[in-house]
């Protein structure tokens, strides 16, 4: 049974594997007993906008919310969004240095179709970074039809990244010169907060989507990122997904996963190019 110590209402274990299974088979996030305290201190907030005393009530108000608005306050809540721009950076250097010198040689001369997706693009650092590559490395981007596409679970994350604004600890490690090519100081005081210019966020369309349900791109991409996601599936779930993005790439298509990451273990069709960089043979 549920209980009340102080204002915080604790989590049963049952109730605990109660909410981990509805997790999971809704978008494949494992919640391991470590992560009880986390999922707990979080939905207790929840508990207390909906003047709810227990979790049992919780749970069933979830699965009674036809609208599923909840279902999504409730994963918005317990995601973590860890993130940051040029976060690591080797993957941006491979791209700006390897996969897009190919790209613009093999597509010279012709109005160039650009994909590219960020998978789990949380605020909006890695979406808005690999833009700003893409102006940086291609001279004529202006000419052709490039396109990134960044998605998420959480709409609490999108709806800032769509805003595209942030203070200056989160433009911490980004070369002066880039900060000022391709953002725009739009407040100083109490702190400064910068905007990223409108030549970036053009290249960007951010959507929501649950990587375990349908997708409504049918592609080619010429390169996906997908790091720090996978960790959060089981194998099983990481073998769909790969297979899955190896379908949407074009041919020689670029998939990023993450540095904690590998598809050591994983059933997959990619050819390694180097630690967490994969091809499409």
């Amino acid at each position: 049974m549920t209980t009340v110590t102080g204002d915080i209402t604790e989590l049963t274990d049952r109730e605990f594997e109660k909410i981990s299974d509805l997790v999971k088979n809704l978008c494949g996030i494992n919640l391991h007993q470590g992560k009880k305290e986390l999922v707990k201190a979080r939905l207790n907030k929840r508990l207390r906008a909906l003047s709810l005393t227990n979790f049992e009530d919780y749970i069933a108000h979830i699965r009674a919310d036809a609208s599923g608005d909840e279902l999504i306050t409730m994963l918005d809540a317990i995601s973590t969004n860890l993130t940051s721009f040029f976060r690591e950076n080797g993957h941006f250097e491979h791209l700006a240095q390897t996969v897009l010198p190919q790209i613009v040689a093999n597509r010279a001369g012709a109005r160039g179709r650009l994909r590219i997706w960020s998978a789990g693009c949380s605020s909006g650092e890695e979406p808005y970074t690999i833009a700003i590559v893409l102006h940086e490395t291609i001279q004529d981007l202006a000419s052709w039809d490039a396109k990134i596409l960044a998605t998420d679970l959480s709409t609490k994350v999108l709806a800032k990244a769509v805003e595209g604004v942030f203070n200056t600890d989160r433009l911490r490690g980004i070369p002066g010169a880039i900060v000022q090519r391709h953002f725009t100081c739009v407040q100083t005081k109490p702190e400064r907060i910068f905007r990223v210019q409108d030549s970036v966020r053009r290249l960007v369309t951010f959507a929501r989507l649950n990587l375990l349900e349908s997708w409504p791109m049918t592609g080619p991409f010429d390169i996906i990122f997908c790091r720090n996601v996978m960790i959060y599936f089981d194998k099983p779930t990481q073998t769909k997904l790969i297979d899955r993005f190896w379908n949407l790439l074009g041919p020689a298509g670029v998939l990023y996963v993450g540095h904690s990451e590998s598809l050591t273990g994983v059933k997959h069709r990619f050819e390694y190019v180097q630690p967490t960089v994969y091809r499409k043979a």
